[in-house]
């Protein structure tokens, strides 16, 4: 593993190292932009969208982000220059492993370790606001439907598309160019960026370089997929099962 750190890839590209962010980053924003530009189009023309139930809107639009955003950027550079992007190139070419299970708790505790470490440097720093959140555009539930729509979006479509674009995608063409360590750098900076919140790109910058060391050390996607759908799950219970509970740890 430390050897692989360090080791250069024979004959690389470090110029991916620059285009491949901003490639995976001008998909994730086109996706986002056509999704806005159609509601503008419905919105135009007389379309409204009052009478769809909110949490079922927001998982719905989700759901069309992500999967724009994963046919741009993996599918298009298949489709028109033929670059192949495979399911082991993804880490999905076999189905989970018992062992992977084991991964997603030790990963967890790492990654809070770590948390808690980079948090306190960017305490130090003017850009921490301890009241900043993130919207994760879910708001009011007040249905056990609406809580399974928002539980099934955050807890398992983002962290499944979130770990083929980043840790399957952009790690594991990153790697084959550029040494170990540098990719894992750039993935869990563009990964913070695209959060677009400094507090939480901080805790999801730690959490990145863990899923991308799990991605690297079992050469499977699935304990990174596993690992960020339990991070978010625990989210997910702060923030809409029990948030009454969040300001009262640690006194």
């Amino acid at each position: 593993m430390l050897r692989s750190f360090l080791t250069k890839p024979e004959g690389g590209m470090p110029w991916l190292g620059l285009a491949l962010p901003v490639w995976v980053l001008a998909g994730f924003i086109f996706a986002q932009v056509v999704v806005g530009l159609i509601l503008s189009v419905f919105e135009l023309t007389g379309v409204k969208f009052d009478g769809i139930n909110n949490a079922v809107f927001q998982a719905t639009l989700s759901a069309v982000i992500y999967v724009l955003s994963l046919f741009v950027v993996i599918g298009l550079p298949w489709i028109v220059k033929k670059f192949r992007t495979t399911a082991r190139d993804l880490g999905l070419d076999h189905f989970p492993k018992w062992s992977h299970l084991l991964w997603a708790p030790i990963g967890f505790i790492v990654y809070i370790f770590l948390s808690y470490f980079f948090t306190a440097i960017a305490m130090l720093t003017p850009f921490y606001d301890n009241t900043s959140t993130q919207d994760v555009g879910f708001a009011n539930l007040n249905f056990g439907f609406e809580y399974f729509v928002a539980f099934v979006t955050l807890v398992i479509i983002a962290p499944v598309a979130e770990e083929i674009l980043f840790r399957g995608y952009l790690l594991g063409k990153l790697r084959k160019n550029l040494q170990l360590w540098v990719s894992i750098l750039i993935t869990s900076i563009l990964f913070a960026i695209v959060h677009l919140n400094f507090n939480v790109g901080v805790d999801v910058f730690a959490l990145s370089i863990v899923l991308c060391i799990l991605r690297v050390r079992t050469n499977s996607l699935w304990p990174s997929i596993l690992l960020h759908m339990t991070k978010n799950g625990i989210a997910f219970y702060f923030l809409f099962i029990n948030p009454l509970l969040l300001p009262t740890l640690g006194g």
